[in-house]
């Protein structure tokens, strides 16, 4: 931290505390610049940190949370943050404090917002609705609301990121894909939701012999791994950007549908995988993405030969439902946190260096993990590739040459 960041922020916390008196700014800015040390932040620490806030917090639930949502999106100095707010928890004067402190400018705003306004009057109301009624028409625009909106978040992401970089290099725009790239999504790979009725008419499932349900719902898990509804499972409509959800047959024997539902994950976080791969491929989220986005489909595509390596098995008459539970489960590690770093990357928009930071994080984090961790390193060289190629060329040519970014 700059010598003049010091005085800055020094200034400004006198200013929101209201200090006025007393030794002044300079005391304070020296006695910092003496007890500066650096903070060498750890694992255990910044747990140990987090355990303190959360048990001293009144509600801990909602601290965790927005702790994991700010962790997620990559934020820069959090740890240290809630290092210095576990510190504040031990000493009780300063609490009292601030807690004072607190409570006099939330009394000062409300008198603000009384006096500017005593003027105003709120015109009667012919009806009143009940905050039960209030809850209700919530939640049913929040239902209709989300799904259409989705898609224009995403496209007024994309357009944010191509008029900042657009911004930044007024000579040279990014390209764009043609129109038909997002009006075609046969071509993602993803499910395709229909509000048309399916004109194929299944045999009620419910009716047939155990084998011959096992052998059904089997084929039908084929097509659902790959992006396809299947006659009896069938994928529900995305809310947001959660996680799919499937829809499966309630006639189906309880046995069946229990093993049918511990492989359906599988399906949900193949569907995450792919829409991240087809959205991160636009120009306008930078090389590392691109190569992020590049490495994820080489791996998507090995999974798919294992799919047609189960479908060859389904044709012989060799495979049942049990062997496919068996065989999925290599791929079913790989394609979860595939998932995971994909969602990651997602909530905190993270481009460039934010996302090689992700990767590096969750590289570490999978340390007692050989298998993960090899996969979050060949994932991160994969996506670092371009970033060091520019970096390269910054320190030994002189030359930065990021054209998406």
């Amino acid at each position: 931290m700059s010598e003049f960041r010091i005085h800055h922020d020094v200034n400004e916390l006198l200013s929101l505390l209201r200090i006025h008196s007393g030794d002044g700014a300079e005391v304070y800015i020296d006695l910092l610049q003496k007890n500066r040390t650096p903070y060498v932040t750890t694992t255990v620490s910044a747990h140990s940190a987090k355990v303190k806030i959360a048990e001293f917090s009144r509600t801990p639930e909602d601290f965790l949370k927005k702790y994991d949502e700010l962790k997620s999106k990559n934020t820069r100095n959090l740890d240290p943050l809630v290092y210095l707010l576990s510190k504040l928890t031990e000493d009780k004067e300063t609490l009292q404090y601030l807690q004072q402190n607190a409570k006099e400018r939330a009394e000062l705003a409300a008198t603000a917002v009384t006096s500017s306004t005593t003027n105003f009057t709120v015109p009667a109301t012919a009806s009143k609705m009940s905050t039960q009624e209030l809850e209700e028409l919530r939640k049913q625009l929040g239902s209709v609301t989300t799904g259409s909106t989705l898609q224009q978040s995403l496209e007024l992401t994309r357009k944010m990121l191509r008029d900042k970089q657009n911004k930044k290099n007024s000579g040279q725009h990014l390209p764009v894909f043609p129109a038909w790239v997002y009006e075609r999504p046969t071509l993602i790979g993803d499910f395709l939701i229909s509000s048309s009725l399916s004109s194929d008419t299944a045999l009620p499932i419910g009716t047939l012999p155990l084998a011959s349900q096992e052998s059904a719902v089997v084929e039908d898990l084929l097509y659902v791994l790959v992006g396809v509804d299947g006659r009896y499972i069938t994928a529900q409509p995305l809310a947001g950007r959660q996680s799919r959800t499937f829809l499966v047959d309630p006639n189906l024997d309880l046995s069946i549908r229990e093993l049918v539902n511990r492989i359906l994950p599988v399906a949900a976080s193949y569907s995450t995988v792919t829409r991240f791969i087809e959205e991160k491929s636009s120009f306008e989220y930078g090389q590392v993405n691109h190569a992020l986005a590049a490495a994820m489909r080489t791996l998507v595509k090995e999974y798919l030969i294992l799919v047609t390596q189960l479908e060859q098995l389904h044709r012989q008459g060799l495979l049942s439902l049990q062997k496919l539970w068996f065989y999925i489960q290599p791929a079913m590690r790989t394609v979860d946190i595939l998932a995971s770093l994909a969602t990651s990357v997602d909530k905190g928009e993270c481009v460039g260096g934010s996302t090689l930071s992700l990767l590096h994080d969750r590289s570490f984090n999978y340390t007692g993990d050989s298998q993960a961790q090899e996969l979050c390193l060949y994932l991160t060289k994969a996506a670092s590739t371009p970033y060091f190629e520019v970096l390269e060329k910054w320190i030994y040519r002189g030359i930065i040459h990021d054209p998406y970014r």
